[in-house]
Protein backbone atom coordinates (compact mmCIF):
# COMPACT_ATOMS: atom_id res chain seq x y z
CA UNK A 1 0.00 0.00 0.00
CA UNK A 2 1.37 3.40 -0.98
CA UNK A 3 1.21 6.36 1.35
CA UNK A 4 1.28 9.85 -0.05
CA UNK A 5 3.65 12.16 1.80
CA UNK A 6 3.05 15.88 1.42
CA UNK A 7 6.48 17.40 0.83
CA UNK A 8 5.14 20.90 0.29
CA UNK A 9 3.85 21.35 3.81
CA UNK A 10 3.89 24.84 5.24
CA UNK A 11 6.44 25.93 7.80
CA UNK A 12 5.16 27.20 11.15
CA UNK A 13 5.74 30.88 11.84
CA UNK A 14 5.40 31.31 15.61
CA UNK A 15 8.47 33.21 16.74
CA UNK A 16 8.04 36.98 17.15
CA UNK A 17 11.30 37.75 15.34
CA UNK A 18 10.37 35.57 12.36
CA UNK A 19 6.92 37.15 12.10
CA UNK A 20 8.43 40.63 12.33
CA UNK A 21 10.86 39.71 9.55
CA UNK A 22 7.98 38.52 7.35
CA UNK A 23 6.00 41.71 8.07
CA UNK A 24 9.07 43.80 7.20
CA UNK A 25 9.52 42.01 3.89
CA UNK A 26 5.87 42.51 3.00
CA UNK A 27 6.04 46.20 3.95
CA UNK A 28 9.08 46.65 1.68
CA UNK A 29 7.11 45.07 -1.15
CA UNK A 30 4.26 47.54 -0.56
CA UNK A 31 1.75 45.13 0.91
CA UNK A 32 -1.01 46.94 2.86
CA UNK A 33 -1.37 45.94 6.51
CA UNK A 34 -4.89 44.57 6.04
CA UNK A 35 -3.65 42.15 3.35
CA UNK A 36 -0.58 40.88 5.21
CA UNK A 37 -2.18 37.96 7.03
CA UNK A 38 -3.60 36.66 3.75
CA UNK A 39 -0.21 36.86 2.07
CA UNK A 40 1.67 35.27 4.98
CA UNK A 41 -0.79 32.38 5.36
CA UNK A 42 -0.30 31.45 1.70
CA UNK A 43 3.18 30.29 2.67
CA UNK A 44 3.18 29.72 6.47
CA UNK A 45 1.03 28.51 9.32
CA UNK A 46 1.02 31.62 11.50
CA UNK A 47 0.42 32.06 15.24
CA UNK A 48 -2.37 34.62 14.88
CA UNK A 49 -2.10 35.96 18.43
CA UNK A 50 1.61 36.59 17.99
CA UNK A 51 1.01 38.09 14.54
CA UNK A 52 -1.50 40.57 15.98
CA UNK A 53 0.89 41.50 18.79
CA UNK A 54 3.67 42.09 16.27
CA UNK A 55 1.42 44.34 14.19
CA UNK A 56 0.36 46.31 17.27
CA UNK A 57 3.94 46.88 18.40
CA UNK A 58 5.13 47.63 14.86
CA UNK A 59 2.36 50.17 14.31
CA UNK A 60 3.05 51.77 17.70
CA UNK A 61 6.74 52.06 16.81
CA UNK A 62 5.89 53.63 13.44
CA UNK A 63 3.60 56.20 15.10
CA UNK A 64 6.45 57.62 17.21
CA UNK A 65 7.74 60.74 15.55
CA UNK A 66 11.45 61.40 15.98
Amino acid sequence: MLHYVEDTSKRRLTDRAEILTAVGILRKRGCPTDEMIGEITKVFYVDLDEFNEVLKSDNAFRSISL
